[in-house]
């Protein structure tokens, strides 16, 4: 008797752990699924609540010195400084001018007795250069090359024009347009022998630059730098002063081939 009450609950026992099955299967199943969700997706924790969503930082836009201007003006009324040869910035303390009724000349002029020793190394806030008493001062958030650059493009102020100057050695009394551009580049530490204004149809990568752009062709080469224009023609520049020199912006460059050191 009590062998076939046992038997009894043991049957009772198997037909309920099998009516179970199906109901246990399908929920492990679900759970598998939601499982199976959650390690796919980024919007649900292990604990199922909701997880931050991944955002990206959208990456500034890239800088791009200008190239054209609307206005020859270049007056500049800010501070400005001097790197000095122990490498500090000081205030800049122009010197007098020695020659009576010698002025300035706004758009980047200097007087021929100006020698290249006696040029400062200028330095003005921001991004842009800026004429100061003749010269090109570099804007102080450029990079290093960018303001060696300037800095040489000033020491062939009040130099004539020749041409073929600058392209036998960067030493020379005078340069051409393309020796004007090589010996900048040089003084930036970007290029190692002078090029010729067809050569610099080719030269760097194409397009505009970040901070320098070239404009060539088979007779002419000239390159602005952080907002100015290094050139020995004076199209579009009220000085029509020849010779290399800092000048304004031009409304337009067309008919040249635009290219840019690599980086810059």
């Amino acid at each position: 008797m009590r062998v076939r009450t046992l038997r009894a609950i043991f049957c009772s026992l198997t037909i309920l752990a099998m009516a179970a099955t199906p109901a246990l299967a399908g929920t492990t199943s679900s759970a598998a699924a939601a499982g199976g969700a959650a390690a796919g997706s980024t919007s649900t924790s292990a604990s199922g609540g909701a997880s931050p969503t991944a955002t990206t930082t959208p990456k500034p836009p890239v800088y791009l010195s200008p190239i054209t201007a609307k206005t020859p003006d270049v007056a500049y009324n800010g501070p400005v400084y001097e790197k000095i040869a122990t490498g500090q910035v000081v205030p800049y303390q122009p010197l007098p001018t020695t020659t009576p009724g010698q002025a300035s000349d706004p758009t980047g002029g200097s007087a021929v007795a100006v020698t290249a020793t006696t040029k400062p190394d200028l330095l003005v806030p921001g991004v842009l250069a800026r004429y100061v008493n003749g010269l090109a001062a570099a804007p102080m958030s450029a990079p290093l090359a960018i303001q060696e650059i300037v800095w040489a493009g000033n020491q062939l102020i009040g130099l004539p024009y020749i041409y073929g100057g600058g392209h036998a050695s960067f030493i020379s009394p005078g340069y051409d347009c393309s020796g004007t551009v090589s010996f900048a580049l040089h003084g930036g530490s970007l290029l190692t022998t002078p090029e010729d204004s067809s050569e610099f149809e080719a030269w760097g990568s194409h397009g505009v630059g970040r901070w320098v752009t070239i404009f060539a062709n088979g007779g002419h080469a000239y390159m602005t730098v952080a907002g100015l224009r290094l050139d020995t023609s004076s199209a579009d520049d009220p000085s029509n002063e020849q010779g290399p020199r800092w000048r304004p912006l031009r409304p337009g460059n067309p008919g040249f081939v635009v290219r840019h050191p690599l980086g810059l």
